[in-house]
């Protein structure tokens, strides 16, 4: 079917042909347009990650056709990069000793969240196929394909939402686990769907036992493949030194090394990528731990060129009322499947409450395995089921693709576990002066006991260091102003005067301020300071240079600290 978008364009229009393109600018369009649509859709609390498929959407096969399918077809190795990202960071997740902790409830929910969609489409789609058509075996055959297709579920657009809004906690762990081994479950579903339809439809495949074989091969071979690159990286990090930007330049050069071997040898590179991050993050020098944090500051704009392309791929005007219906129960049976059969694998394992109630949300995305999968559909069935099937799996990754990531949000939302993934360096990028408490006490409270005037006496200074944890006090005139800054360090140098220094005030033992800040500062600015002019403390004054107390170095350390561990706190109670 004609796209009727497409068709109302002018001739002139059509220019991005592969011969003519200019790659650069392409790229820049795309890259523009995507980072603009996931900006907008981000405003209206919708994942970003839709924005970047609908941009897809409109500039590709069911849009404008800015984007011709030979030029997205030509931009693939972004896709092979953008995945193999996603594998690696998805294994950085797979600490040996969550997979000890829920290895368990992963197996079980793997299970019945694969299995379950797989029975419930393949009967629908079946009974269904079968009263239009009145050919048993052709519904079978239909049916029982798309079942074991359906099992898989997209990793890149499930995990993105939970990289966007920071989610962490029992929901989260379970959502990479499961992501990370179901595309296997799919493989091996559809092994045998495939075998069962071939003596059905009188087709031609290969037989059950060499598509396994051909199966364990993939995903061995992907695992050895990985893990061997991880061995490599770990002699190498050996005698490196600790050096962030080399570290990830090896570490992107075996990933990256690690994806052409699989693709050039038919290897599963997602697999093999998981399999380098979980050796990484499990077996290899503790520096190269922070390869994956430094890994995802610079995939954001990898994975608006991956989610742009797949929108840009999706052709919605090809689907016939028929396979309009099917593409329909599909998708009902499927997110129907994915919701019993993971609140039944959870709650067969005891799996936190979270888990048994939002994992659901979480199950919906289908992209790259799916697609791949009818894609060898079309090919082992190509006078029979392989065309329908390729159509509908398009149709429906085009609705799972844009519900998928709105009800990921939903789950990890619902399960209060936003905003959860944090580190020192996120709460002080966003934390001001006066977020900072010293026990129960604001440190910038007008009647603070870290002021003192200056005519106060050195006895009662030092009786304030004794009571109170300050190790700096400001001093303010007769006028209430900001007059200078006393230290510990400083006091014990004027004690060593003798007995003249009791009879001392503020005045004579403080030091001028070389530098000040309010209690709207941002605690960026704030360490700047701290470093730039060689303080550990700073005092806090108002709009009008009246002192409100002193911010110290230790303090505000502590602040970050102590607000990591109440998030951590947090997280035990989730998993309670």
């Amino acid at each position: 079917m004609n796209n009727p978008i497409s068709s109302l364009l002018p001739q002139s229009m059509h220019f991005w042909h592969l011969q003519g393109v200019q790659l650069v600018l392409l790229l820049g369009l795309v890259l523009f347009s995507g980072a603009l649509g996931g900006w907008l859709f981000k405003k209206l609390r919708i994942p970003q990650v839709v924005g970047y498929i609908v941009i897809g959407i409109l500039i590709g096969s069911s849009g404008f056709r800015i984007l011709e399918p030979e030029v997205i077809a030509a931009l693939n190795p972004i896709s092979t990069v953008s995945l193999s990202l996603i594998g690696f960071l998805v294994g950085g997740e797979l600490k040996i000793d969550t997979v000890k902790k829920y290895g368990k409830q992963f197996v079980s929910i793997l299970i019945f969240e694969s299995i379950t969609p797989a029975i419930i489409v393949g009967g629908v789609v079946t009974l269904v196929v079968f009263l239009f058509s009145k050919d048993i075996k052709y519904a079978v055959a239909l049916g029982i394909i798309l079942g074991a297709i359906c099992a898989a579920t997209a990793p890149a657009a499930t995990t993105d939402v939970l990289v966007e809004y920071r989610t962490r906690g029992p929901l989260t762990t379970t959502v990479y686990g499961i992501v990370a081994m179901d595309d296997a479950v799919a493989l091996i579903l559809y092994t045998i769907a495939s075998t069962v339809a071939a003596s059905l439809l009188g087709d031609k495949v290969a037989s059950f036992g060499t598509q396994m074989l051909a199966i364990a091969r993939d995903i061995f071979g992907s695992i050895f493949i990985g893990l061997s690159f991880g061995c490599l990286l770990r002699v190498i990090m050996h005698f490196l030194p600790n050096d962030d930007g080399r570290i990830l330049s090896f570490s992107l050069g075996a990933l990256f090394l690690c994806t052409g071997i699989c693709e050039a040898f038919n290897f599963d590179n997602i697999l093999s990528a998981m399999s380098l991050g979980f050796f990484m993050v499990n077996f290899s020098h503790a520096k190269t731990k922070s390869v994956f944090s430094l890994t995802s500051k610079f995939t954001p704009p990898v994975y608006v060129l991956f989610f742009v392309l797949v929108g840009a791929k999706l052709d919605i005007w090809i689907i016939t009322p028929f396979l309009g219906i099917i593409a329909l129960l599909y998708v009902l049976g499927r997110t129907f499947g994915k919701t019993i059969g993971s609140i039944f694998g959870a709650w067969l394992t005891k799996a936190p409450k979270t888990v048994q109630k939002y994992l659901p949300f979480c199950l919906l995305s289908q992209a790259g395995v799916a697609i791949g999968l009818s894609i060898a559909a079309g090919n082992d069935f190509p006078d029979s089921v392989g065309p329908q099937i390729m159509l509908i799996i398009t149709a429906t990754t085009f609705i799972v693709q844009l519900i998928g990531p709105i009800c990921v949000k939903a789950g990890v939302t619902k399960a209060g576990e936003v905003g959860l993934n944090v580190t020192v360096d996120d709460i002080r990028k966003t934390a001001k002066v006066k977020d900072i408490m010293w026990g129960n006490d604001y440190i910038c409270a007008y009647d603070s006991p870290t002021v003192v005037s200056e005519t106060a006496r050195l006895d009662s200074i030092l009786d304030l260091f004794s009571r109170q944890h300050n190790l700096n006090y400001v001093v303010r005139d007769d006028m209430g102003k900001l007059s200078g800054v006393i230290s510990l360090e400083h006091l014990k140098e004027v004690m060593q005067i003798g007995e003249f220094a009791n009879s001392m005030l503020a005045i004579d033992v403080m030091d001028r301020p070389t530098v000040t800040c309010s209690p709207d500062d941002l605690l960026p600015n704030v360490y700047v300071m701290f470093d730039d002019y060689d303080v550990e403390a700073i005092p806090i004054v108002d709009s009008e240079g009246n002192p409100m107390g002193i911010l110290e170095h230790l303090t505000a350390d502590h602040y970050l600290h102590t607000r990591v561990l109440e998030l951590n706190r947090k997280l035990e109670s989730l998993d309670a």
